[in-house]
């Protein structure tokens, strides 16, 4: 009877130390999320902010000008909600400016543009990695939190169901080859 006691007493313990390592992993994916999350929205933020001073410099032309300001601007003041569909109008934006390198070696060419052209390079550089990283944290505690030992021991808590970013992310060509030399 004590040795069928203390064998229950050490699987209860073995299991309870299984689910409370599994929580703990659930608790650093979503840390994990949150930091990734952080890190694109400083990227998003960045390119917003790059393309929104490229487009009031005078580089540009007009209305290649009013186009990326507008979207700059719509990226930046975009509700949560929006954010993934302005964010898409910001790349589909940039593609259109920047769809020749022509106009990169304008912006190249002009009084502080070639520091201009590399800053915005980088941006749009950035913006796809970061995304990736934090839709492959988001994969990852959705795969675990799909687990019945987290549903049924409510392993995750109140966290919200992680959601991935989902945006048009595909840099300019002319401005992509810029990035890579």
């Amino acid at each position: 009877m004590t040795a069928t006691l203390i064998w229950i007493a050490v699987a209860v313990f073995a299991i309870g130390l299984y689910l409370s390592w599994t929580a703990g992993r659930l608790d650093r994916l979503h840390a994990r999320i949150d930091a990734a999350r952080a890190a694109l929205d400083a990227q998003l933020l960045r390119r917003a902010s790059v393309a929104q001073e490229l487009a009031t410099s005078g580089v540009l032309d007009p209305a290649a000008s009013i186009v990326l300001y507008e979207a700059a601007h719509a990226a930046r003041q975009a509700e949560e909600e929006q954010r993934e569909v302005a964010e898409s109008e910001l790349s589909q934006a940039l593609r259109a400016v920047f769809s020749e390198p022509d106009q990169v070696e304008a912006v190249r060419e002009a009084p502080g543009g070639e520091e201009a052209a590399e800053e915005l390079a980088q941006a749009v550089r950035r913006v796809p990695m970061a995304r990736r990283f934090h839709n492959d944290a988001v994969r990852a505690a959705r795969a675990l939190r799909r687990h019945r030992k987290v549903r049924w021991f409510r392993l995750a808590g109140h966290a919200p169901f992680p959601m991935a970013f989902e945006m048009d992310d595909e840099p300019p060509v002319a401005l992509a080859d810029r990035a890579t030399a």
